[in-house]
């Protein structure tokens, strides 16, 4: 169960959504429940706060930090490496330098994945090229895979 509260906004007349199920977040995100479930099991989601029936209930606030997890976790960080940025991140300003770093550490490893990808992207294209003239490719190259 969610709330939702009406704020007038000077400019606009909005209606600002305070409080998320786990389900909405869930879709919001493209996760399932379980696996929101499972990361605050797992410690990567402290501020989750819950309702009175003890179920989690995320606010603006938690979207964004939801939306750091998803990010650091698509980005190839581990799991115990979220939580130590997690644990971190509950100790306050304290911790400011060990955060920046592993997140500058981290940054280096998406450099070098994207550089990766883009050498692929390079091979795929030059492939997809091929098949768009095989004739071309054929005069030039010899023969199209076919080899035995």
């Amino acid at each position: 169960m969610s709330v939702v509260l009406r704020v007038n906004s000077k400019s606009r007349g909005e209606i600002k959504k305070l409080n998320y199920s786990i389900n909405e977040v869930a879709s919001k995100f493209g996760l399932s429940a379980h696996t929101l479930r499972f990361y605050d099991k797992e410690g990567l989601m402290p501020f989750i706060g819950r309702d009175k029936s003890g179920n989690r209930v995320f606010t603006d606030t938690d979207l964004n930090w939801v939306a750091m997890v998803c990010c650091l976790k698509d980005t190839g960080m581990k799991i115990k490496d979220i939580k130590q940025y997690a644990d971190w991140c509950t100790e306050g300003l304290q911790t400011i330098e060990e955060r920046k770093t592993m997140l500058a550490d981290h940054r280096q490893q998406v450099v070098k994945q994207m550089e990766a990808l883009k050498k692929n992207l390079a091979l795929i294209d030059s492939k997809i090229a091929v098949y768009e003239n095989p004739e071309e490719a054929e005069k030039k190259y010899g023969l199209l895979e076919k080899q035995e």
